[in-house]
């Protein structure tokens, strides 16, 4: 209950300080957890025993009987943002996830915890001098919020090979953003824009897995998930401010799209092959359907706040990664035990910026995790502690635009105790 208390504070906290966080619903999030980090998210064909993978709720039904899973991360990050010669560094911190999974029924794994949705956090100007004048017009922009969510997630495993699974989630979050124009010119009024919503819905997320073995020692798994677009219910405003400086009076009119947001279709699909504990390669697709949605904006024409097609567009992500263990039960030499993680994955956006696309995003990630052995003795790797760290370098950038350059560390740790072993007395 205090983890469940420590999540809920920090995930008021945003995770981004990026400009581009201002559009749509925000930028979205990493949902994958510390041990697939390191391979760029890596996940809907991913099937193991000893690890949360919430990307794909048919995993859920691969969690051994006498274990109870408990996986919590953060993550640091430094954000270099370049434009026509300026360079700025920015840095923050952010609470990531907590997850849990056990088994509740024979062949049906239980899945819950917290995770961010969308992230918004950003505070900038910029200055222009009017030609042949000294007045000159500032223009700041500013916005946090963002949409978390608490799922409850179930796999089952039907019969040997093919799961089923799906995950439920209380969406909710908000966000404020404003544009405020301003001159140093005593004369000149001051306009404003501020546009709020406040988010409280659902999520349904389906997900598949199937596994066939190959031979003793090798699995392939091909997994897809289907995540449910609707409506969120909300109903988003936008108050428009004329400030005169001389006598201090403003004028405010405000304007509301009736349930005016809602989140896309999402479809996802990935395979995996996998070589006993020693290695393991996978590639993931996913295609989110935002170009299909209207999004709240003012009509030039007619200065009204109506929903507009066009805003939003399609997002593809192409995701492959790996991870290679030289010898995982080698109780002699630590460095064999390490799991060594590789990935990488490029994703188009979701958003357009005027009449310009949106900026692209590169992601090249590598990690490791330490195994810590409750039990050498069992030589089990479904009771096994891991420390999970990983380093993401994320290339975010658009023609004339800005180009943001981060270095993100991921740190997480998986606890796995075997809580349900019954003791025998002899």
């Amino acid at each position: 209950m205090l983890l469940v208390y420590i999540c809920l504070g920090a995930s008021a906290q945003s995770g981004t300080n990026s400009p581009y966080s201002q559009y749509g619903l925000g930028v979205l999030s990493d949902q994958s957890q510390g041990f697939n980090r390191g391979m760029s998210g890596l996940g809907y064909g991913l099937r193991t025993s000893n690890q949360v993978n919430v990307l794909n709720p048919a995993s859920y039904s691969s969690i051994d009987s006498l274990t109870m899973i408990f996986d919590m991360g953060l993550s640091l990050q430094l954000t270099h943002f370049e434009e026509n010669g300026i360079k700025k560094n920015a840095r923050n911190a952010n609470f990531e996830y907590a997850v849990a999974t056990f088994r509740v029924f024979p062949k049906v794994g239980l899945s819950v915890g917290i995770l961010p949705y969308t992230n918004i956090g950003y505070n900038y100007s910029t200055t222009e001098a009017l030609p042949s004048s000294s007045t000159t017009v500032t223009q700041n922009c500013e916005g946090s919020g963002g949409l978390h969510q608490a799922y409850a997630g179930i796999g089952w495993n039907m019969f040997a090979g093919l799961s089923l699974g799906a995950n439920f989630s209380y969406l909710w979050g908000d966000y404020d953003k404003s544009v405020t124009v301003s001159s140093n010119d005593s004369y000149v009024n001051t306009l404003g824009r501020r546009y709020k919503a406040s988010i409280s819905s659902y999520k349904i997320d389906l997900g598949m897995q199937y596994e066939q073995k190959i031979g003793r020692r090798d699995a392939l798994v091909l997994g897809a998930t289907v995540g449910l677009g609707h409506k969120l219910g909300a109903d988003p405003s936008i108050s428009i401010s004329n400030t005169n400086p001389q006598t201090a009076v403003m004028q405010v009119k405000t304007d509301t799209v009736s349930n005016g947001l809602e989140i896309p279709l999402t479809i996802g699909g990935g395979l995996s092959y996998k070589h006993g504990t020693k290695w393991l390669l996978g590639v993931d697709y996913s295609l989110q359907k935002w170009g299909e949605l209207s999004y709240p904006e003012v009509d030039d024409a007619t200065q009204k706040y109506q929903l507009k097609k066009g805003l939003l567009r399609d997002r593809h992500k192409l995701t492959f990664g790996g991870q290679y263990v030289p010898r995982a039960y080698d109780t002699r030499h630590f460095l064999n035990r390490i799991h060594y993680r590789f990935g990488a994955s490029y994703a188009t956006p979701y958003y357009n910026i005027g009449n310009v696309k949106g900026p692209k995003e590169l992601t090249v990630s590598a990690g490791f995790g330490i195994p810590i052995f409750n039990d050498w003795t069992s030589h089990s790797m479904s009771n096994v502690t891991f420390l999970n760290i990983s380093g993401q370098w994320v290339h975010t950038s658009a023609k004339d635009l800005i180009t943001e350059n981060t270095f993100r560390i991921n740190v997480g740790i998986t606890f796995n105790e075997q809580w349900f072993k019954k003791w025998k007395v002899k």
